[in-house]
Order: C-alpha cells, then structure tokens, then sequence
C-alpha cells in the first residue's frame, strides 16, 4: 500500500468502527460523501485490499505499442536527433504525422538517451521591461553571427528585426556580415514592407553609434545608418546591455534552434536559398510566438511619394568632398574631375556630396543637381591597420584570403 492508502486506511477503520462521522472522514480525506461511503463498503467487504487500487499493475490502455514507440525512435535518432522534446514532437506530427505529446517524446527520448533533461542553473533575475502598447513603436535590431548551414555554406550572419510590442519577427535577411551595407538593404526592404516605425533599437555597434564627435563620412556625430534613419525621421536608440533588448536576443536563440533545423531538414545549402524561404518561416513563427499589441493599434507611418522616389538615395553611401580649383576631387583614393563649364566654376570650395551606391555608380551632386565627371585615375595608398568589429572578422578574413590568393 502506498502512503496515502495508508492514511485513508486509519481514516476508514475509525469510521467503520464508528469513532468518526463520514462528512468528517470525507472532509479529512479531500473526497466526496458518496466516495467515502464506497471506501467504508469496500473496507467492509475485502478488509484493507479493497482501498488498494484496482489499475495497479496493470498495463494502461493508453501505453504506446512497441512498434510505434520503435517507429517514433528511428524518426527522431534518424532527423531529430538534436531536437527538444517540444520541437521534436511537433516536427513528428508535421512531417510524418506521427501524434504524440511533449511529455510522452521527452519520456521516449530520455529512455533512449536521446536527450537528457538540462540542469537547472542560477539564473540572474533583471527587472521587466513592460512591452510597448503599439506595434511599430519600438523595433529591437540585432545581428547573429552563426553557423546557420552547418557547415554546408560558409559561415554568415541573419539581421533580425522583431517587433517590441508583439514579438512578431518583422523581418529577417541572411547576408555575408553585419555591415552598413547589409542594413541598409535590410532596412529598406522593411520600410518597404511595413512603413517607418517610431525607433529602432540596437546595441552599440559602430554601424548605430559613432564614437567621434565629428564622423569621417557624414561630417557630424552619427553614422551612415543613421543619417539615413534620420532622413526618415526614424530615431535609432542604443541599449546599454544585452538584456535590454532582451525580446530580439531570445529571437536569436530561437532561431538558431529551430531555423537551423528548418535549413537544414530542407535541404536549403546557400544564403540565396535562405532567403527565399525566409517569409514562410516567418509566417510560421508569428502564429506560434507573436502577441497581440496592447493597444490593438499600428503606428507604422507609410512612406510619402518623395521618400519612395529617393528611397536608393537615402540608402547608399553619402559623404562630402570640397571641389578643388582645377574642379577636382578625391573619393576612395579615386581622383574624379568634374566638367568644366562656367556654372561648375562657381562651385570651387563648395561642398559636393558624393552618392556610393551598392551597384558600384557614383553620383556627384550640389543642391541637387548632377553634376557630370570623368574619372582621372586611382591614387595608390594601402589600408593597413584597418579597425574591424569582432562580429566582422571572419568575413573580413574571407575577403583578405580570396584577395592573396
């Protein structure tokens, strides 16, 4: 008998022998009068073996057969072999339609030791943030680093974007680093798709966060991104810690989970297979893990007809160079001449702005007028010492070894 038999044993005998009423018996043990009375029947009848009960020993009418249990075995060891119990199950039901909960896959796959249960560790507790009420009002930003193929692929980074106030992934781009470049491609798809949010928030790479008053290329305090953020009346604000941003960091750990796998189980071997794949599994993810807003309101504000027309503009590569007297200047140790006319003399000490695009064009531009140019020749120098964020070095690497080779 187990313990709790016991107990009821003693509560049943004083009972029976009429040292206690049954609604105390039946409020002592938790059980109804009718229960109670059934107890004190079987006591009566088969003596202490009536409380014991009848389902012990017997084989459940629920118990998976052996051979579906060897079925669900091979699945897992053969396709999920490194997969949670909850993701494992779903995948069972998705892909051989195989039902079975979380808690029966993770008593199989114990079993089998194809998973083991994580310890439990001191986790440090940090104050909630409440999420913002709108959607569009806070977009947290970030890039992972990681080997999304395996192996199959050379290892590259995925830009999230992941709304604060539904934890909806709002947009994801595979590219070869975390670079300005990347975001802005990344960026202008977004705005494209979902309009202008509020802000964005990012942690304080140089692409978000200049560290000179007066930065190299946009001639003030902010950076590249930046200034196109601010073209668009779009704010860019830096967390101070991970934790912070805490709603696109567990985005990330998810993702190498369960994106890993999705690539991988499809067979995808390349960052443009990736990407096309990307809006399904963006889909999937927003019905399974994102939350309604708690104003039920979208505050994404569309893009005006002028923006859409400079939308390239904004997001290319722009900065300032003096035209010298012989109507000259130098960009990316290139020397460019600009036509010699007499409305274009009027432009020696002015500043021109000098539009890089990501296609390799360069326009040149006062005022907003083009101005035409020929290009004189390269000036030779070399860019030793150059600083390169950690998230960046491994495709910096790649870049110097193709070039020596």
């Amino acid at each position: 008998m187990s313990k709790k038999e016991f107990t009821r044993l003693e509560i049943i005998q004083k009972v029976v022998e009429k040292r206690m009423f049954q609604y105390e018996a039946a409020r002592m043990l938790q059980l109804s009068k009718r229960q109670t009375v059934r107890l004190c029947n079987a006591y009566k009848k088969y003596g202490a073996d009536g409380l014991v009960s009848k389902h012990r020993g017997k084989t459940p009418t629920n118990k998976f057969s052996d051979e579906f249990k060897d079925l669900v075995v091979k699945k897992i060891a053969k396709d999920f072999y490194d997969y949670g119990p909850k993701l494992a199950s779903e995948k069972l039901k998705e892909y051989h339609g195989l039902s079975l909960s979380k808690e029966s896959t993770r008593q199989i796959m114990i079993e089998h030791e194809l998973w083991a249960p994580r310890a439990k560790h001191f986790i440090r507790s940090y104050q909630p943030r409440p999420r913002r009420a709108s959607e569009g009002e806070l977009v947290q930003i970030d890039g992972s680093d990681h080997e999304w193929f395996e192996g199959r692929a050379p290892r590259c980074t995925l830009l999230v974007y992941v709304d604060d106030a539904t934890s909806k992934l709002k947009n994801l781009r595979f590219v070869e680093s975390e670079s300005t470049q990347s975001y802005f491609k990344a960026t202008k798809a977004y705005v494209k798709e979902h309009g202008k949010p509020l802000a964005l928030y990012s942690d304080k790479l140089g692409v978000f966060r200049s560290n000179h008053k007066v930065d190299k290329g946009t001639g003030d305090g902010i950076t590249q991104f930046g200034r196109a953020l601010e073209s668009l009346n779009i704010e860019i604000i830096c967390a101070n810690s991970p934790q912070a941003k805490g709603r696109v960091e567990r985005a990330n750990g998810v993702l190498q989970d369960r994106l890993v796998k999705e690539l991988r189980y499809k067979k995808i071997n390349s960052m443009d297979e990736a990407n096309a794949y990307l809006p399904e599994f963006i889909e999937q993810y927003n019905q399974k893990f994102g939350k309604e807003p708690l104003s039920g309101s979208n505050v994404h504000t569309p893009l005006r007809i002028n923006e859409i027309r400079k939308l390239d503009q904004i997001f290319c590569w722009q900065e300032t160079r003096v035209l010298a007297k012989d109507l000259t200047l130098i960009y990316e140790r290139t020397k460019f001449i600009v036509e010699d006319s007499i409305e274009n003399r009027k432009l020696r000490g002015k500043d021109i702005k000098v539009y890089d695009y990501k296609d390799g064009r360069i326009v040149l531009e006062y005022k907003e007028r083009v101005l035409k140019y020929r290009t004189f020749e390269k000036i030779a120098s070399s860019p030793q010492g150059r600083v390169v964020n950690s998230k960046r070095l491994d495709y910096v690497l790649r870049v110097v070894k193709d070039s020596q080779a």
